[in-house]
């Protein structure tokens, strides 16, 4: 068996070997963060914790103005259109995104008490992200260039260096001190900026070019449009914590965090299967096996929605494991975060068609709209019904940005020649609606544990009894990805 094992991964070709192996590290670095949680909620108060979890949000935020993103698509593209001359791109984006840091860091200095201020957190916190965002880049664009040549040894090997070097110095650090927080944030800061800085050196040696003029206007015109995509994604993940940090309380904002957090893990597998499911899906669509695609869609759909559930049955225990007693409201924020992840799933399903008819202006203004929905709707229910609202308003903007998005797709598939709808639209509303009537249920008995167990037992045996069907549409999706 482990010959025969070793043979089949020895055959695969290079693209999906490196696929493996980058999911396998993201995985395995992500699993060490989540392992990692328990004893950081139990080592720092709920405010600090708070504290350390705006920063995360702010970081995410900042990264996009003073970067654009420009290690995302338009690298992946700048590579393809100019393979020559890649270490010379390569070092101008740097350049680029370098200078923007600056002028933006120039710009925080020239007033600090305002940003601080707007922000929420104090002048070290501030520094430290414009440390992080400086440094950082330079380790995304190598690591994008690896991901492009498939080359996935050394980017495999320093992914899980980082991702065990920063929890383990942070352990350290805040042992070490009573700003736990600072400690926190620095430890994490450092591994972040270290590697960046080593890897800042390696790419401008090799570029040797700091400033291009075609390299940088084909940057800046090819990401600016994106940005408020960009943005609207990472407004719908960290928006909420920022306002409930300024609107309730920092401790509120670290309980919500704690939950949202542990609840979005489950994003590594929805993001796996889509990813794999794509090619299919394309494959699908330019063959015009739309009956095969609808059978495997449904069969994904059905499963998402069935591990969202299981999810929600065992919130309760999943925050006593990962957080101290403190935190252990948060469980009332798993049921919504984790049925946002089956629309998480969803709506990606008719992106899918819109990216294959290269429609994507579509997507940028249904995502701006749901950020601006989520920002509103987080603003008027944190002040009427408190931070655990901010889950549901969450839920919400996903199941409106799933409906923007078929709207779109069944409009880019007729403008195209796709007469039928391309997925089985009825039975993912069916399946959608159950499961946010069992997350309504499972919030009415969540303190009665025999029950959701139950409800967990009737899943697994309605798996083992359709075991084989099960397989056989992996196997199909798989065999034909």
């Amino acid at each position: 068996m482990i010959n025969k094992i070793k043979s089949l991964y020895l055959n695969l070709s290079a693209p999906v070997k490196a696929s493996l192996w980058f999911t396998i590290s993201s995985v395995i670095q992500k699993g060490i963060a989540l392992l990692s949680t328990p004893i950081f909620t139990r080592l720092l108060t709920t405010e600090q914790y708070g504290v350390y979890s705006v920063y995360q949000s702010w970081y995410s935020i900042i990264l996009i103005f003073a970067t654009l993103n420009l290690y995302a698509g338009v690298y992946n593209n700048g590579l393809t259109k100019w393979p020559n001359d890649s270490k010379r791109f390569t070092s101008s984006l740097l350049g680029l995104s370098t200078t923007i840091t600056l002028l933006l860091s120039l710009l925080y200095l020239a007033n600090m008490s305002f940003w601080n201020n707007l922000l929420g957190i104090s002048t070290f916190f501030v520094l430290a992200i414009f440390i992080q965002v400086l440094f950082e880049p330079a380790y995304n664009f190598w690591a994008a260039g690896q991901r492009y040549e498939y080359k996935y040894k050394k980017l495999v090997a320093i992914s899980i260096f980082m991702g065990i070097a920063s929890p383990v110095l942070g352990i350290l650090s805040v042992c070490a001190t009573e700003y736990k927080a600072e400690a926190r944030v620095f430890s994490y800061v450092f591994i972040q900026a270290l590697i960046g800085l080593f890897f800042y050196v390696y790419d401008m040696k090799n570029g040797k070019t700091f400033y291009n003029k075609k390299y940088w206007k084909y940057a800046l015109a090819f990401n600016l449009p994106l940005i408020p995509h960009y943005l609207s994604q990472t407004v719908l993940n960290q928006a909420d914590r920022v306002m409930i940090a300024n609107m309730v309380g920092k401790s509120e904002a670290a309980i919500y965090s704690v939950a949202y957090t542990i609840s979005m893990m489950f994003t590594i597998v929805t993001n796996a299967i889509n990813n794999t499911f794509i090619p299919y899906t394309y494959k699908a669509v330019r063959d015009k096996k739309i009956k095969d695609l609808k059978g495997s869609s449904n069969f994904l759909v059905l499963f998402i929605g069935l591990a969202c559930i299981v999810a929600m049955a065992f919130g309760p225990e999943i925050i006593r494991i990962f957080a101290s007693p403190e935190y252990y409201a948060a469980r009332w924020v798993v049921p919504p975060v984790a049925e946002a992840l089956f629309f998480m799933f969803v709506y990606p399903l008719f992106c899918n068609i819109e990216f294959y008819f290269e429609k994507t202006k579509i997507i940028m203004v249904a995502s701006g709209v749901a950020a601006i929905v989520n920002i509103g709707l987080n603003y008027i229910g944190i002040k009427m019904f408190g931070y655990i609202v901010a889950a549901y308003t969450t839920l919400i903007c996903y199941i409106l940005l799933s409906i923007a998005h078929y709207i779109a797709y069944r409009v880019v598939a007729r403008t195209n020649g796709c007469e039928d709808d391309i997925y089985d639209t009825k039975f993912i509303v069916i399946i959608a609606i159950v499961s946010l009537l069992v997350m309504v249920f499972m919030t009415m008995i969540y303190d009665h544990a025999i029950i959701r167990y139950g409800i967990v037992g009737l899943i697994c045996v309605v798996v083992i009894v359709k075991r084989k069907t099960l397989i056989e549409e992996l196997k199909k999706i798989k065999g034909k990805a």
